[in-house]
């Protein structure tokens, strides 16, 4: 099970940058701040609520190469969700978006704040990717809370795609008013094939 999520190319590179930051910190070459690092990985549990709510869903795109992007990150991954291929998110998406986002924490908190903030945010990229994981597997987690967040995710791809758009954090569901209970929501007949 550990073999396939660490073998994903996106989530090695993930591990690698982490341990990078680990080791530069370990030798004085990086000063990490504790309260960026939770800033960082606030950011991207923001992020990951909006990118797929209104990203990932959003209708298909008129240029052939962009919508086959979409279906990629996202659309192909409804229609076959448990294909592990289609489930992590891709290293050429990862890395330009992390980039920016480092970029833009930089600009605002200055560029000792970067290294902290970058690490926060792959430290909750490798959550999220994991939740993502083991609510895709045929694998029961041990706690309670571990199978009431499998079920939530599951709930949007087999109920409803219009709500339930956070994987690893469904704060932000509740918040923008995407949350449902278990039985709340009808069944969409769309939750398969986002666009026709």
């Amino acid at each position: 099970m550990i073999f396939v999520f660490v073998r994903h190319g996106g989530v090695a590179a993930l591990l690698l940058g982490v341990a990078a930051e680990a080791l530069a910190w370990l030798f004085g070459a990086v000063a990490l701040q504790p309260v960026m690092i939770v800033l960082g990985a606030l950011l991207f549990y923001l992020s990951e609520y909006g990118m797929h709510r209104f990203a990932f869903h959003a209708a298909p795109l008129s240029w052939p190469p962009a919508r086959r992007l979409q279906h990629r990150l996202h659309y192909d991954h409804h229609v076959e969700p448990n294909r592990l291929d289609l489930l992590f998110l891709p290293l050429w998406f990862l890395v330009p978006n992390l980039a920016v986002a480092a970029g833009l924490f930089a600009l605002v908190f200055g560029i000792e704040a970067a290294a902290s903030g970058l690490l926060g945010m792959m430290l909750a990229i490798l959550h999220y990717e994991w939740v993502h994981y083991v609510a895709h597997i045929p694998y029961r987690p041990r706690t309670r809370l571990g199978r009431w967040v499998k079920q939530y995710h599951l709930r949007h791809h087999f109920i409803s795609e219009k709500h339930w758009f956070g994987v690893s954090n469904p704060t932000l569901d509740g918040v923008f008013g995407t949350f449902r209970g278990p039985g709340a929501s009808e069944k969409s007949a769309t939750t398969r094939n986002l666009h026709s």
